[in-house]
């Protein structure tokens, strides 16, 4: 099984939601952070990373000796990362989108392909728990390429758990596409609300099964469950502004070992999801 835990909008508590997920189910788990602009899994975790790969994309390269500016390169490209200015073929890493086109309808053969690293995939375990997780390089824009790599460590025999990065845009959807069940993490307030029905929408487009997780759920108004009851989402867990679990949080250590009664509120959620994969 596959498990997303995806928001509208940062700072809902994905992360919360994720490791102890994780950890609360004990053996056979393989938690996979997604975020790859700002993964903070480990931070709670604390895992023995045991493999590291640079992750890149192919961009272009072209021998001036052998072009003869005819642009069939330029004319293929909708990003405009080849361009032929004056007697030069300029390219451009950064918009390059990887496809190939470039150099399959050069006639001369002048275009080749070279690596561009844009970031690096780890993974390691934490006893039993399998962990894996992705950094984009700063300065870089593409982050679906690393997302994908670390989508790749996903173990058809265990349970996945992927922590996707905040938003309803192409790394969402990258990280989220073809798993068995998304977790939508928000807050009762206006935003919270708002970014909500974002990502309502974009798991409905991609035909996953959802529930909500209301977090601070004590804080703000009901017009978030007002909300679930009339799109006949299920709500899932929601976890009180709690001064015990904020403390727990700012350490850096996890619910389901610093407060135990929350690992069983976590396997029952496992339970919970579990059940409405199965109606589907």
């Amino acid at each position: 099984m596959i498990i997303s835990i995806a928001s509208g909008k940062g700072g809902t508590g994905k992360t919360t939601i994720a490791t102890n997920l994780a950890v609360a189910l004990g053996p056979g788990v393989n938690l996979l952070d997604c975020d790859v602009e700002e993964p903070n899994d480990h931070i709670f975790i604390q895992p023995e990373v045991t493999y590291t790969e640079r992750v890149g994309l192919k961009v272009p390269q072209v021998d001036m000796d052998k072009c003869t500016l005819c642009g069939r390169c330029q004319d293929i490209c909708q990003f405009q990362a080849i361009v032929v200015v004056g007697k030069s073929v300029l390219t451009f890493p950064e918009l390059c989108h990887s496809c190939g086109g470039c150099v399959e309808v050069c006639p001369e053969d002048a275009i080749t392909e070279i690596d561009r690293e844009m970031g690096v995939f780890e993974g390691g375990h934490r006893d039993s728990l399998e962990f894996s997780h992705g950094r984009l390089f700063v300065g870089q824009v593409m982050a679906v390429p690393v997302i994908e790599r670390v989508r790749a460590a996903v173990q058809p025999d265990k349970v996945n758990i992927i922590d996707a990065p905040p938003g309803t845009s192409c790394p969402v959807i990258s990280s989220v596409k073809g798993t068995d069940f998304v977790i939508l993490v928000t807050e009762p307030t206006p935003f919270g609300l708002n970014d909500l029905k974002l990502a309502v929408g974009m798991v409905k487009i991609l035909n996953i099964p959802h529930g909500i997780i209301i977090n601070r759920s004590d804080l703000g108004d009901t017009k978030v469950t007002e909300y679930a009851e009339q799109e006949d989402i299920p709500i899932l867990m929601e976890i009180p502004f709690d001064r015990q679990i904020a403390e727990t949080y700012s350490r850096g250590k996890l619910l389901v070992e610093e407060l135990p009664d929350w690992k069983a509120k976590f396997i029952h959620l496992y339970e919970k999801i579990t059940d409405l994969v199965r109606q589907e």
